[in-house]
């Protein structure tokens, strides 16, 4: 009987029927080597086998299995599918980003895509012969060696008790470890004392000490909630903590709890930033049972960890960015998403455009496991879910052992120019208690959620601004290196000494980013140590880690940063975090402005006092009695969350409606109008006033690539698989199959 096997490739397409070889023993998950085309060989995975002859005459015919074991198993390819459907995307385009580059290698021929393809590293490992695991034998080897050939008696010795506990080792040694140079260890193979083995690299995973921080009253109480709940039932909790009540020790006990029954935890962490500080805790409770897993580690070290994993039956631990979703853990069953408000989860720029926070409680379902949302200042979303009981909920409400929440200050910004009390973009106000804390021997942390010298520099004569000639969007100028730069497209151009409009004025910086405020606090006060974290500095995870241990050990005194500073930071001499511009998150034109703004300036403010001292939080504001200001002062979440949720069940938003974005992009403005124009004609005919647009973003020119916008709008109690499929039929019969099928559509399902 022929067989064939559905092949889903790292492409925007549905999956390819392949022929499988006679001999060839292969599985489904599987990765193969196949043509497409007439030339290229791609990897692709392999979904689905059967005995349907595909209805055209010839097929190609599957190349080669790759590795010895399959790659993406049952439940793995039921999350892509899942991911798939809901996203608006292929299983290919979820393989493109779920599966680390190097072990999904393509080429132009079979040989190069073998080249291209990952070796994972190979080192030697030493074992004692089979004669002398027996004390007599090697009790007389070892009196022979001593009297005649003391290095390698010395070298044997290390060999034999390598295992400890006053018995022979019969387990392998990884050479590294070992002392002995290699004309001693070839001399004792050669003699057949010992063998030598050269494989894949094993991770020596230690005993872990599981010496688990003490939990308060509070903090045994909320534990106690979440067992329960779990035990009832649930699959997702949403555990609603203050900044600094101990929500990662309760993730601790739980990650234990998990792995003392060897089955597999995932952590999950918005910002590559946080990662460094948490596996630093993680690792003196686990040891080395923690893989850490993100966008910046090396490709091999991507690779390694992913064909690890896919090997391992149980007992890890995870920490990661969203990425992290798609690793292997055959035996999952907790996850945890910490932050789980942020906007860092959701993938924005390419498919699938996924939520991470979402996706993991989909995982919950599909794996048996148990996920657990915390935040400070839970999404709306999640709150809403909790509250309708879709989720449980699990509240912690005081701080960690005497640690008091910081005290809010909010400095008028007006009011000081009025009165003369601002130095550059500080009030005297912030000033003043910078001083006073750094008199202390105390650190500071300033919020500025924009990077960069100045946001534009604009002529002092004429008016005229830089802007990119590939984008609708002005010119960054970063000072260092002197250069204006487009933060979208990344083009950069050197600044003019004088103005290219008028040839007169002279081009000056207007607003401010990260860069401005550090080199301004620097004049106000010279002798502090200042640091900054922020894309620009943050260029590897080497960078980013060596700025927070300097700021934790205490090597500087200020730290200035953007959003990268917010999230989950435990500095314990921090006393007084400065927001620079409160306005700047207020004024955004988004449903969700008043949520995150004040998500944010919560989470900053949560960094200051977290031991015994309460901390300072100054907020500079033009609209001090704005209400999202009053509640951060308050910190009044249940306040903020009552007025937002019923803007958003008035106006039809989220958590009382499902969103799906369109982005439409081409070259020819006059000719993405025309097809806007027809689309907005079906999707109104099909969906009505649930469909909005076409509009034109703020940015509506990227990449010389205009764009225009839809949104649709489909109520919770509708069915959002049949708007999904309604929507898709009729962007192909008004698009894809016209004469419009040269504009680029993507679609963005919850967007943020």
């Amino acid at each position: 009987m022929n067989r064939y096997a559905d092949i889903v490739l790292p492409l925007a397409q549905p999956a390819y029927t392949y022929a499988v070889p006679d001999g060839l023993d292969i599985r489904e998950g599987d990765a193969v080597a196949v043509q497409l085309g007439f030339r290229r060989i791609y990897t692709g995975i392999v979904w689905r086998m059967h005995d349907q002859r595909p209805d055209f005459p010839h097929i190609k015919p599957i190349l080669r299995r790759l590795y010895g074991h399959p790659l993406v198993d049952a439940r793995q390819r039921a999350l892509w599918e899942w991911m798939a459907g809901y996203y608006m995307c292929t299983e290919g385009e979820v393989m493109r980003f779920a599966l680390p580059q190097l072990i999904k290698p393509s080429g132009d021929t079979e040989e190069e895509l073998l080249q291209r393809a990952y070796s994972p590293r190979t080192e030697a490992y030493v074992a004692l012969a089979p004669d002398l695991l027996h004390e007599d034998c090697l009790h007389e080897t070892m009196e022979r060696l001593e009297r005649r050939a003391p290095r390698q008696y010395a070298a044997l010795l290390e060999i034999a008790t390598a295992d400890g506990d006053n018995r022979i080792a019969t387990s392998e040694v990884p050479r590294r470890l070992l002392a002995a140079d290699s004309a001693t260890l070839t001399a004792l193979r050669k003699k057949g004392f010992i063998s030598i083995a050269h494989r894949e690299r094993n991770v020596e995973r230690g005993t872990a000490r599981f010496q688990l921080p003490i939990l308060s009253a509070a903090q045994r109480q909320c534990l106690d909630r979440i067992r329960k709940c779990f035990n009832e039932g649930s699959r997702t909790l949403l555990l609603h903590g203050i900044t600094g009540s101990g929500k990662t020790e309760i993730y601790m006990h739980l990650m234990v709890e998990t792995l003392a029954q060897e089955n597999d935890v995932l952590l999950l962490v918005p910002e590559i930033a946080m990662t460094t500080q948490l596996i630093a805790r993680l690792e003196r409770i686990f040891g080395s049972r923690v893989t850490a897993y993100h966008s910046k580690l090396p490709l091999a070290r991507r690779a390694e960890s992913y064909l690890r994993l896919s090997r391992c039956t149980g007992g890890e631990l995870v920490v990661g960015t969203r990425s992290a979703l798609f690793l292997p853990l055959r035996k999952l069953r907790l996850i945890v998403v910490d932050e789980e408000h942020d906007a860092g989860y959701k993938q924005s720029d390419s498919q699938p455009r996924y939520n991470a926070r979402d996706t993991a409680a989909v995982m919950a379902r599909i794996y048996d496991a148990h996920t657990v949302l915390g935040s400070a200042t839970p999404s709306l979303e999640s709150y809403a879910n909790a509250l309708s009981g879709k989720y449980a909920l699990a509240t912690l409400a005081e701080r960690y052992g005497d640690a008091r929440l910081p005290h809010v200050i909010v400095s008028d910004t007006l009011r000081a120019v009025r009165r003369n009390e601002r130095t550059a973009h500080f009030n005297a106000l912030l000033l003043e208690h910078i001083e006073q804390a750094l008199a202390r021997g105390e650190q500071v942390m300033l919020f500025q959620n924009r990077r960069g010298f100045a946001p534009y520099v604009k002529c002092r004569n004429c008016g005229w601004t830089p802007r990119c000639p590939h984008c609708n969007v002005t010119l960054v100028y970063h000072k260092r290196e002197e250069r204006l730069q487009c933060h979208y497209c990344g083009h950069t151009e050197s600044v003019p000494e004088h103005c290219p409009s008028c040839g007169a004025g002279k081009l000056l910086p207007a607003g401010f980013g990260t860069e401005k405020v550090e080199e301004e606090l620097a004049k106000c006060l010279p002798q502090a140590r200042i640091e900054r974290l922020d894309r620009d500095t943050a260029t590897s995870e080497r960078a980013c880690n060596e700025i927070i241990s300097r700021f934790e050990n205490g090597q500087s005194d200020i730290l200035i940063g953007t959003q990268m500073i917010t999230k989950g930071f435990d500095f314990a001499r921090v006393s007084l975090v400065g927001i620079l511009n409160a306005d700047n998150l207020l004024l955004s034109p988004d449903f969700r402005a008043a949520e995150r703004a004040f998500q944010l300036m919560m989470q900053v403010a949560g960094r200051a006092g977290r031991r015994d001292a309460a901390g300072e939080v100054i907020i500079q504001t033009g609209e001090p009695d704005h209400p999202v200001i009053r509640q951060v002062a308050a910190g009044d979440y249940e306040a903020m969350a009552r007025t937002q949720l019923s803007e958003r069940r008035l106006f039809s938003y989220p958590p009382y409606a499902r969103l799906i974005r369109l982005t439409l992009r081409h070259r020819d403005r006059e000719f993405l109008y025309e097809a806007s124009a027809a689309l907005a004609k079906a999707l109104r005919g099909r969906f009505g006033r649930r469909a909005m647009g076409p509009v034109a973003p703020s940015v509506d020119r990227v990449r010389e690539t205009y764009i225009t916008e839809f949104l649709l709008k489909i109520e919770t109690g509708a069915s959002a698989a049949h708007a999904r499929q309604v929507l898709r039929e009729t962007v192909r019969t008004t698009l894809n199959d016209t004469a419009f099928k040269s504009v680029i559509l993507s679609y963005d399902v919850d967007p943020q």
